[in-house]
């Protein structure tokens, strides 16, 4: 009997630290399920996929939407068009959204984003300029991406020689301020530059179509100062198919992956893309989180130009995105 009870004390104290440790641990996994911290809720509206540009808009936001999944509740909606995105930023509104972040690309959403504001919502426009009191803003540097564009081309081909410089009207202030400082640069560095302005879209489709007209009208080109990384994929299909080697630098802009693998592939042009990178709507949603939190933020948020070609674009290459 004295035997079996020396055994029975002896499980005992096996047993008890057996049985504190696992109460230990069910109550460490149930602290992390409920901190007790309170989430922000963000709702995120962007255009539905019209380019391939705006396509990445809605991933690189969701992205950074999921990083923040310890602070932030999220939903994300696409739109066609100014009245949908201001039926889905009601609905935002009607699930409780404390700060929108919007990429409003119509006509037509001052009143709906002023409305926001006014109930007390914090509005973060990514890249469009909007006329609507207490909105603020995070965006690239449109005007500085031509600058960056014309210093490349005369780094590439020196001081004088053929530039054609394709711009696309239907942007609006895009391309206004793309073409604003790239003229204006050129005037300065080398005003010797003989330039020829030719108007397209910001489309393969259409970098194709007209640069293959535009080709058979110049005999020499030297450099092509295009806006866009699907403009210029036209424009090197353009190239290839006219059997040209005169051309020595196509430019870009935006920040597509298929541009990018583009760039060494092609040892006889430079091929370049000034950065306006849908990534920077992760700023935006940044910017969102911090007003949520108190943060001071700047009012407008520009991010400065940076240029990829050849010599770095493995630093900028994600298989994951869509542009």
């Amino acid at each position: 009997m004295k035997k079996a009870l020396n055994v029975f004390v002896l499980l005992l104290l096996f047993m008890v630290p057996l049985l504190s440790a696992c109460g230990s641990e069910k109550t460490g996994n149930n602290a992390g399920k409920d901190s007790g911290n309170k989430k922000h809720k963000i709702g995120i509206l962007a255009p539905a996929v019209t380019h391939g540009w705006v396509a990445a808009v809605a991933y690189h936001a969701e992205a950074r939407a999921k990083d923040l999944a310890n602070d932030i509740d999220y939903q994300i909606q696409t739109s066609s068009n100014a009245e949908e995105m201001t039926s889905q930023l009601d609905d935002l509104m009607t699930w409780g959204a404390e700060a929108i972040v919007a990429f409003p690309q119509w006509e037509g959403m001052e009143v709906p984003i002023q409305k926001a504001l006014d109930a007390g919502i914090k509005v973060v426009n990514f890249d469009i300029v909007i006329d609507a009191d207490g909105v603020y803003r995070v965006s690239g540097d449109n005007e500085d991406m031509g600058i960056q564009g014309a210093k490349y081309i005369v780094d590439k081909i020196g001081k004088e020689g053929n530039v054609v410089i394709l711009e696309v009207p239907t942007s609006g202030s895009v391309s206004e301020l793309r073409k604003k400082g790239f003229v204006e640069t050129m005037a300065e560095i080398a005003p010797d530059m003989r330039i020829e302005m030719y108007a397209t879209k910001f489309t393969r489709e259409d970098g194709l179509k007209d640069f293959a007209d535009i080709l058979t009208s110049n005999d020499r080109i030297d450099a092509v100062y295009s806006m866009d990384d699907e403009t210029s994929i036209g424009v090197l299909q353009a190239i290839s198919e006219a059997g040209r080697n005169d051309i020595k630098v196509v430019t870009g802009g935006g920040g597509m992956q298929e541009y990018f693998n583009m760039m060494p592939e092609n040892e006889d042009i430079w091929i370049e893309s000034a950065l306006y990178s849908p990534a920077m709507v992760k700023d935006a949603v940044d910017v969102a989180l911090k007003l949520l939190n108190g943060e001071d933020v700047e009012e407008v948020k520009v991010i400065p130009t940076t240029v990829v070609d050849r010599d770095n674009y493995q630093d900028f290459l994600d298989g994951n995105s869509p542009y």
